[in-house]
């Protein structure tokens, strides 16, 4: 009885050494991610650069513009328009229509920004939230890490990090507005300048629902 109970312990003492290897290098690996999203943060403060934005509808491209950008006093981005403003909406009925369709869709993008301020940018007391609460994982032998919940049921949030660049190289997002029919994802690729700032170069936010592109490329950073 004895040694069935000491062999029963030693076995239940070994398998749990990995689950607890486990959640160190998960630990680990979100306090360097936290680590590397606060300096980037820091230095991207330090650069200007044009934002460009281009809205797919339906397979075809109806906007594209440009802004310049850099942080304001309050840590926040402020964008100034590059070019020309938009020319004038077709008057009667078919200009009221497409003004209609604008207005809706403008609704339902401002809806979506909402939402995707939720994640972007990666928000390291979220994730550390998340670890605390078991809904994070580290996919072995890889630099993804992935969050489930994050932000609202049933969603996930994917993100890769170079463990030698100290760098997050991909952002991804799978939610929903308030149906998950209504489904929205984020595909984000980061990029490093010359002195090894980590920056999102590439985006593309798809909602399903309204057949929607929103293709943002950041690109022209200087000090």
């Amino acid at each position: 009885m004895f040694r069935a109970l000491t062999v029963f312990l030693f076995a239940a003492a070994a398998a749990a050494q990995p689950a607890d290897q486990a959640k160190a290098d998960l630990q680990q690996r979100i306090a360097a991610i936290r680590q590397s999203i606060a300096h980037n943060q820091q230095q991207l403060r330090q650069y200007s650069w044009t934002e460009t934005v281009e809205m797919v509808l339906k397979g075809e491209t109806k906007k594209r513009e440009q802004n310049d950008c850099s942080y304001g006093p309050d840590g926040k981005v402020v964008k100034n328009p590059i070019g020309t403003p938009a020319p004038p909406a077709k008057k009667g009925l078919k200009g009221k229509i497409a003004k209609n369709k604008i207005e809706d869709l403008k609704e339902y993008m401002d809806r979506v920004g909402s939402l995707m301020r939720r994640y972007v940018p990666p928000d390291p007391q979220a994730m550390q939230a998340a670890f605390q609460s078991g809904k994070a994982s580290l996919t072995p032998g890889s630099g993804v890490v992935s969050f489930v919940d994050y932000a609202k049921p049933g969603d996930k949030v994917t993100l890769a990090f170079d463990v030698q660049a100290k760098a997050i190289r991909s952002f991804n997002v799978a939610t929903y507005l308030d149906d998950p029919k209504d489904a929205v994802n984020l595909q984000a690729d980061f990029s490093a300048l010359p002195d090894g700032t980590n920056y999102l170069e590439h985006s593309v936010l798809v909602a399903t629902a309204k057949e929607l592109q929103i293709k943002t490329t950041n690109s022209g950073y200087h000090k």
